[in-house]
């Protein structure tokens, strides 16, 4: 066996390719991860996925906790340590060596462009995390129109997301989502 086809090697490339394109955060980057833990190398099923993603944001700490989770699901100790290291060491050295130009050119008419460019890139990237993380693991109808609802009462009203939350909590208790 190839160090490419070992888990570690692979948790190790993924993670450093997945990192250097982590615009805005891990959110960004939910669906490429996801692709390769579940489909292309079957490390996990969508729901597997979907469960380790609530515990990273149910959890105290940082955004990025996913990465460690699926790492540990993947190879134990060893696996979370790779995953982690993998997606920060880096973007850490990246975001280091533009940090200097970044400052240098901050009223550049290319720099502006670039950040501009940025926000609809970062929007986009997660509002796919959350379309497949929300579509992954719909089982039934009644599970859609949940999410469906949540969704709206969120964006359109001033309700706090805390509400949908718990009736979602209860709902689920009761068997019927």
């Amino acid at each position: 066996m190839s160090a490419e086809e070992e888990p570690l090697g692979q948790l190790a490339r993924e993670f450093a390719l997945l990192g250097i394109i982590a615009f805005g955060g891990v959110n960004t980057i939910l669906p490429e991860m996801q692709r390769q833990a579940v489909e292309a190398h079957g490390w996990m099923s969508n729901t597997q996925f979907t469960q380790l993603f609530a515990i990273a944001q149910a959890a105290p700490g940082p955004n990025f906790m996913i990465v460690t989770l699926v790492g540990w699901q993947v190879a134990g100790i060893l696996g979370a340590l790779t995953a982690t290291l993998a997606l920060i060491v880096p973007t850490f050295a990246l975001a280091y060596a533009v940090a200097g130009a970044w400052r240098r050119f901050s009223q550049a008419r290319w720099r502006k462009a670039l950040q501009a460019g940025f926000i609809p890139l970062t929007v986009g990237l997660v509002a796919a995390g959350a379309f497949v993380l929300s579509t992954s693991t719909l089982a039934t109808w009644q599970q859609g129109l949940a999410m469906a609802s949540t969704f709206l009462l969120v964006m359109f009203t001033r309700i706090h997301p805390l509400i949908p939350l718990a009736v979602a909590g209860v709902l689920g208790y009761l068997g019927v989502v």
